[in-house]
């Protein structure tokens, strides 16, 4: 298998967040996100690890730019940290901010990169966060108002857009389970930012469709191959509603079908008191690609203990079946499907996997850093995403999740993703076996 199997067009490309890699947390007029002001909250980040530095890419993006060119991607993923721009959600501009993207968007070009922009990858000003975030129905004007801004900004330089990343993903972690940021509990918090992220996805693209000549728009959604324990009728039937809630709930809005009320009683419940109905127009766009975000499968049993979803996650490890460091089920056969249950939508046109890695432990031998484990994950990934490929689902992209190791949400710097090493004392960037194998892949 070459990077030419998939043919001389195929967008190959690192993805990286700014609240993962920039640093410079209180540098040039950047006001706190909701990361900030969460990672000082006791027990809440693993060794009470905080983004405050992180991989100091604000000061050190010209390398690590050139470090992408010289693994030999086209393709540098990265998103906008809105308080950078607007330190307080909205109102007074910070030049600093704007100024910093035209420098980063600018050397993606001069190194003949190209610039695939996240508007928003979790990193909510904390200033908006304090007015409700995203469970406030006000948000949807001021991010209307952001992306309005980054349009007419960047908008001549930049042409691959990503609006919203991981919806699910922020919006259950953030506002239900309360592990990541801003920590609110509740199936309300959950279903009040959930409507108002699934209108901002939409609302986001138009305004890019508006504003943006020739832009190539899309959305990234996480997502899992759900697999019952058994073939019982509880655990199919508490398989079918973590399907729907992961896979189903933000993607089908977009596409015009509403949130899925008619498979979770649940769901009918909040699309009637939400009056989610009158918004079905607005949650529709019609996505230039469609981002998947893959990492796992999940083994699902029935679990009457568990609160509204009655669902309970089989882990890796006690299946004793291959795991990451994180212990996220190896499956490569696994995404292969996930990719074809989202391709079998007849209006998704087009998938760039927009996100897949995974987190081991390294090794250092001899000053090289051997990761084989993650060198061997992406060979298995990248074969089953070309069967699926030489199948016919359109797939146009794959950026690999991530450039260096950084700052992993509540797993602060303990969990290592990248195929870049990063010694988070020295920034000293130390290119991986893995890194290494990508670069003589996409020499062919």
């Amino acid at each position: 298998m070459h990077s030419s199997d998939f043919g001389k067009d195929f967008l190959w490309g690192v993805a990286t967040a700014a609240a993962q890699i920039e640093g410079a947390a209180n540098t040039h007029g950047k006001g706190p996100s909701i990361w900030d002001t969460f990672s000082k909250r006791s027990g809440k980040i693993k060794k009470g690890h905080h983004p405050t530095e992180a991989c100091d890419f604000y000061h050190r993006y010209q390398e690590d730019v050139s470090l992408v060119k010289a693994l030999g991607f086209t393709v540098f993923r990265f998103s906008i940290a809105w308080s950078r721009i607007f330190p307080l959600g909205n109102g007074a501009l910070n030049n600093e901010g704007v100024l910093f993207y035209h420098h980063v968007i600018d050397e993606c070009l001069q190194q003949g990169l190209v610039p695939m922009v996240t508007l928003y990858h979790w990193d909510l000003p904390e200033a908006l966060s304090k007015e409700g975030g995203w469970t406030a129905y006000a948000i949807n004007s001021v991010f209307n108002d952001y992306v309005l801004f980054c349009a007419k900004e960047y908008g001549e330089k930049v042409k691959h857009w990503i609006v919203i990343n991981e919806p699910f993903g922020f919006t259950s972690l953030g506002y239900m389970l309360g592990v990541h940021a801003p920590g609110q509990t509740g199936v309300h918090n959950f279903f009040d930012a959930a409507l108002h992220t699934a209108i901002a996805q939409a609302d986001g693209a138009k305004i890019l469709r508006a504003e943006v000549k020739d832009a190539i728009i899309g959305t990234a959604f996480s997502c899992s191959e759900i697999i019952p324990y058994t073939q019982s009728s509880q655990d199919l039937t508490a398989a079918k509603r973590v399907d729907v809630l992961m896979n189903r709930f933000f993607l089908e809005p977009v596409l015009g079908m509403g949130f899925p009320t008619a498979d979770w009683e649940v769901l009918e419940k909040f699309s009637i008191s939400h009056s989610t109905w009158r918004h079905q127009e607005r949650m529709k766009f019609d996505f230039d690609f469609v981002g998947v975000q893959n990492y796992f499968p999940l083994v699902i049993k029935y679990n009457a203990f568990i609160p509204v979803v009655q669902a309970w996650e089989v882990k890796a490890k006690n299946r004793k079946v291959p795991h990451t460091a994180m212990g996220w089920e190896i499956n490569a056969d696994s995404f292969y499907r996930i990719i074809k249950q989202f391709a079998a939508y007849p209006q998704v046109k087009n998938i760039i996997v927009t996100e897949n890695g995974a987190a081991f432990h390294d090794k250092v031998i001899d000053g090289k850093i051997d990761d084989p484990e993650r060198t061997e994950y992406f060979k298995a990934y990248l074969a089953e995403m070309l069967k699926a490929k030489n199948e016919g689902v359109n797939i146009t992209g794959y950026l690999a999740w991530t450039l260096m190791d950084n700052f992993e949400w509540a797993e602060g710097y303990q969990a290592r993703f990248g195929i870049v090493h990063n010694d988070f004392k020295t920034q000293q960037r130390t290119i991986k076996q893995s890194g290494y194998w990508w670069q003589e892949f996409l020499s062919k």
